[in-house]
């Protein structure tokens, strides 16, 4: 299945997502390549906390930026 991004706010909405699952992976241990995604998330966002902080900080902000409930 291929999935065609169109719009602005679909690739906002695209990269969005691909950090919160970033995060969740760096929340998990993991450690990202390119450096820290939540230290990219806290600067990009302002968000303060822990990294389990943060991580529900951005699925908030993702949630309420595109009135949808659907992101855990």
């Amino acid at each position: 299945m291929t999935t065609v991004i169109e719009t602005k706010e679909e690739l906002e909405m695209y990269n969005l997502l691909r950090l919160k699952s970033a995060l969740k992976l760096e929340v998990a241990g993991m450690k990202h390549s390119k450096g820290s995604v939540y230290a990219l998330v806290k600067r990009r966002f302002g968000f303060k906390g822990s990294k389990e902080s943060v991580l529900q900080q951005l699925i908030n902000h993702i949630n309420t930026k595109y009135l949808v409930d659907f992101v855990q």
